[in-house]
C-alpha cells in the first residue's frame, strides 16, 4: 500500500510540474510573437502616420533610416542621386551624421561635394544634407541638390566681375583724358586730340551699357506677347543701313539675296537687333575691300516651314576651340582686335537669347583664314504663330529637310583662293556660298 501510494504522489507531481512547464512556454512563446522583429522594422506601418504621404511630395531626396542604419524608405530621387545602394545608405558623412543625431536627437544641416557616378566626368555634385529625429526609433535625411544653383551663381558672379571689368576700362579712360585736357588747356591740337578719344571712349561706354540693357531685356520680356508678322527684307535691309558706315570706310561689299515674301513672327525690335549684330560682326571683322553676304530662304520642317538667314563674311574665320565658347557673355575671339573694333563681347549672346525666345536657333560655320557664316533659323509667320497658340513640343523644329528654291550662288571673285563652303542640306549644316547679287553698296 504504502509503495503504490507513493508511486501515485510522484506521478502527481511530475503531472503538476508539467502543466506549469506546459503554461510557462505558452506565455513565452506569446510574447515572443508580440515583440517585434527586425523584418518588421524595414515596412511601411513602422513610419508615423502621413510621413509616408508627406516624403512622396517633397522635391528634396529623403531617405528614412532605422536603428540598425538600414533604409525603411527612400524616394526616386534618393536612388537616382546614388545616396542608397543595397538597402545601405552609401554616402559615410551622411551616414555618421544619421548615427549622431540618433544618438543625441539634434538636428544636423551640412554641404558636401559628391562625386558623380557613372558619368565619366570629374564633376562634383553638390548638395544639401539635413538630418532630424523621425520618432524614437527613426531617422529622416533629407538631401537638396545644389549643383544647378551652384553654377547659376557662378555664372552671375562671373558676369559681374565681367561687367565691372569693362566698365572700369573707358570710365578709367576718360578720368585720365580729361586730366590730359586739363593739364593741355593752352595747347588747342593737343586739347582736340584728347576730346576725340573722349568721344571713342565715351561712345564705347554707351554702347557697353546698350548691350547689357538689351541683354536683361531679351532675357526677361516675353517677345511673343507684343509679337507680329516681320518681314526679312525690312530687317535685312535695316541691318544693312545700320552698317552702312563702317562697310563704306573699309570699302567691303554688302550683298543680300533671298525672295521679298518671307516672314517671321516674334518682337520687330529684338529680331532687328539680332540680325544687326551678326552683320555687324561680319563688318567689323572681315578685311578691307572684301564682301559681307546676307541669304534668306525658307526651309521644310515638321512642325511648319522655317526661315533661315545666313550672314557669311571673307573674315579672320573661327578656330574649333573657340566656336563653343563664342556665344558666352563678353568671350572674345581676338580681345585685342574686339578693342579696335568697338567690340563688347554681348552681341553673340544677344543673337542667342532672341533666336532661343522665338523658338529658333543661331549656329555658326567657320574655317580659319577662311571666314565665317553665322545662321539665324526662326520659325515662318504661320507656323510659329500656330505654335504659339497650340505650344507644341519645340523640338519639332529641328527638323529640317533640305529645299533646292533657293538660288545657288557662287564664291566672290575678289577672293578666289577662298574655297566655297559646302551648302547646308541638312539640320546640322549651315554653311552658305558668299552671295553674289544683289550688291549693296555703302
Amino acid at each position: 500500500m504504502d509503495v503504490n501510494a507513493a508511486v501515485a504522489a510522484a506521478a502527481a507531481i511530475a503531472g503538476v510540474l508539467t502543466g506549469v512547464i506546459a503554461m510557462l512556454a505558452f506565455r513565452w512563446s506569446e510574447r515572443e510573437q508580440k515583440r517585434p522583429t527586425r523584418t518588421s522594422l524595414h515596412t511601411d506601418p513602422v513610419l508615423p502616420p502621413g510621413v509616408d504621404t508627406v516624403l512622396s511630395v517633397l522635391r528634396s531626396s529623403a531617405v528614412v533610416l532605422d536603428e540598425a542604419d538600414a533604409v525603411v524608405k527612400a524616394s526616386s530621387a534618393a536612388y537616382a542621386l546614388g545616396l542608397v545602394r543595397g538597402g545601405k545608405l552609401s554616402v559615410e558623412p551622411m551616414l555618421k551624421m544619421a548615427r549622431d543625431t540618433r544618438r543625441d536627437g539634434e538636428i544636423r544641416q551640412v554641404e558636401l561635394d559628391l562625386p558623380r557616378r557613372g558619368t565619366g566626368r570629374g564633376e562634383a555634385l553638390a548638395v544639401s544634407a539635413r538630418v532630424a529625429p523621425l520618432g524614437s526609433r527613426l531617422v529622416l535625411l533629407l538631401v537638396e541638390d545644389l549643383t544647378e544653383a551652384r553654377r547659376i551663381e557662378a555664372v552671375r558672379r562671373d558676369f559681374v566681375a565681367n561687367v565691372s571689368h569693362e566698365l572700369k576700362t573707358p570710365v578709367g579712360a576718360l578720368s585720365l583724358l580729361s586730366e590730359a585736357v586739363m593739364d593741355a588747356s593752352d595747347d588747342p591740337e593737343a586739347v582736340e586730340r584728347f576730346a576725340g578719344r573722349m568721344q571713342i571712349e565715351a561712345t564705347r561706354l554707351t554702347s557697353l551699357v546698350q548691350e547689357l540693357i538689351d541683354l536683361s531685356r531679351v532675357q526677361n520680356d516675353d517677345p511673343l506677347e507684343d509679337a507680329e508678322p516681320v518681314g526679312i527684307d525690312e530687317l535685312v535691309a535695316e541691318a544693312v543701313d545700320r552698317c552702312r558706315h563702317q562697310a563704306g570706310a573699309k570699302q567691303i561689299t554688302m550683298a543680300a539675296a533671298g525672295p521679298a515674301d518671307l516672314r517671321v513672327w516674334g518682337n520687330r525690335g529684338q529680331l532687328a537687333a539680332a540680325l544687326g549684330n551678326l552683320v555687324e560682326n561680319a563688318v567689323n571683322y572681315s578685311p578691307a575691300r572684301t564682301r559681307v553676304g546676307i541669304a534668306a530662304r525658307r526651309v521644310n520642317a515638321a512642325g511648319g516651314d522655317l526661315i533661315e538667314i545666313a550672314v557669311t563674311d571673307q573674315g579672320i574665320g573661327i578656330s574649333d576651340k573657340d566656336k563653343e565658347r563664342i556665344f558666352e557673355r563678353f568671350y572674345r575671339v581676338d580681345p585685342a582686335r574686339s578693342r579696335a573694333t568697338g567690340g563688347t563681347g554681348l552681341g553673340l549672346a544677344i543673337v542667342k537669347h532672341v533666336a532661343a525666345s522665338h523658338g529658333g536657333e543661331v549656329t555658326v560655320w567657320s574655317a580659319e583664314n577662311q571666314g565665317s557664316t553665322f545662321t539665324l533659323r526662326l520659325p515662318e509667320a504661320g507656323a510659329a504663330r500656330d505654335r504659339a497658340q497650340q505650344r507644341p513640343d519645340p523640338d519639332e523644329v529641328d527638323d529640317v529637310d533640305d529645299v533646292d528654291d533657293l538660288d545657288e550662288v557662287t564664291p566672290s571673285s575678289s577672293h578666289p583662293s577662298r574655297p566655297a563652303p559646302p551648302r547646308a542640306s541638312s539640320p546640322n549644316s549651315t554653311a552658305y556660298q558668299t552671295l553674289s547679287a544683289p550688291e549693296v553698296h555703302p
